[in-house]
């Protein structure tokens, strides 16, 4: 891509988390020519980053840009909030919700910064996706232009400059082209689009499915068996996408397919290796207290059991994962319930779809 077409626009950002995708993403916007700011509750992190340039918890062998200034652990004042161009929020999705419950007083309603969402899940207790979160604690005028990013990105290649493409959605198109570029260089290239509860499901579903996937390879299962479950798992999630009212095409995106295919065929992906952990023999709680880092796909896998349930969607390998790490289903007589159920037809939406979504949009004031 020529240079000319990479904005060089500078924007100041503050990035909420310091873990591995706040960080690398810090790190790509202050290489990028942006004043950024990343918070976290450790004041050992920040003591250490602002001191080092080093990130003491993750990415630990990176050099991060003089750029990017870590501060917390106090909550952001809200004289540093109101000075920013970009909120960008790298926190897991159950803190999102406290998050921007603390934010919202220390917001100007007539000079909003642009709202950037990348965590991927939905919230177990009220099975609310983010964009309903902003909804139900910052009001519908911030909700509708809040954009979402997601698509195969993992931190650590992204800090080596590795070639990426995500998708960027919001419901203001205007807002996912800001969103575009304040993100968008020859190494992370972005593609814009209209559907955020889409990109929100998808990139929750694809992690319980790296779970079914790292499963399937602890078992010594092979290249049949891996490519099987992707293409099921696609089918799944479009079909519970489409059920709850997001466009079943979101699903063949970057955040799609993409996404998922990295996540499930990558031992670099946190879900996918509690999966081939458990395949393997671990117990839930071992893994989880030894991973290191969060594995979203854990949590989410309730909160998506009780979505397929309240849409009365078909989602046999989602439904099989939740057994598997909350009902102590035995992982080889699973596999045989799953091999054994009668055949379907392949591609198969629901016939009645869309009122999540519907619902939604009346939360928002939109038709």
């Amino acid at each position: 891509m020529p240079p000319s077409s990479v904005s060089h626009k500078k924007f100041k950002v503050l990035v909420f988390g310091a873990g591995n995708f706040g960080s690398c993403l810090a790190d790509h916007l202050g290489d990028s020519g942006h004043d950024v700011c990343m918070w976290s509750r450790s004041a050992d992190l920040v003591k250490t980053f602002n001191e080092t340039h080093h990130n003491p918890e993750c990415l630990k062998d990176h050099v991060f840009p003089s750029t990017i200034k870590a501060i917390g652990p106090e909550f952001p004042s809200a004289d540093v909030t109101k000075s920013m161009d970009v909120l960008l929020f790298a926190i897991p999705t159950e803190g999102v919700r406290a998050t921007l419950t603390a934010l919202r007083p220390h917001l100007d309603d007539e000079q909003l910064p642009l709202f950037i969402f990348v965590n991927k899940g939905i919230e177990i207790a009220t099975r609310s996706l983010t964009l309903e979160i902003i909804a139900d604690t910052c009001g519908p005028k911030i909700a509708t232009v809040a954009t979402f990013i997601s698509g195969p990105s993992f931190a650590k290649e992204i800090v080596r400059r590795q070639p990426t493409s995500v998708s960027v959605a919001s419901l203001s198109e205007s807002h996912a082209e800001k969103a575009s570029q304040v993100f968008h260089q020859p190494w992370f290239r972005c593609y814009t689009g209209g559907d955020p509860v889409g990109i929100e499901l998808a990139g929750a579903l694809k992690n319980v499915y790296a779970i079914a996937t790292g499963v399937s390879e602890g078992l010594g299962f092979e290249n049949n068996t891996r490519a099987m479950l992707i293409t099921r798992s696609l089918s799944e999630m479009t079909r519970i996408g489409a059920a709850y009212g997001a466009s079943p095409l979101t699903f063949l995106s970057l955040a799609g397919v993409g996404d998922l295919f990295m996540t499930c065929s990558s031992p670099t992906s946190r879900n996918y290796t509690v999966g081939y952990r458990l395949g393997k023999g671990e117990k839930l709680d071992d893994i989880i207290r030894t991973l290191g880092s969060v594995a979203e796909g854990v949590t989410t896998t309730k909160a998506v059991r009780k979505v397929v349930d309240e849409l009365g969607v078909d989602a046999p390998i989602a439904t099989a994962v939740y057994g598997i790490l909350y009902e102590g289903k035995d992982l080889q007589e699973t596999v045989q319930r799953l091999m054994c159920l009668p055949p379907l037809r392949e591609l198969q939406l629901p016939e009645q779809a869309g009122s999540h979504v519907k619902r939604l949009m009346q939360k928002l004031g939109l038709s």
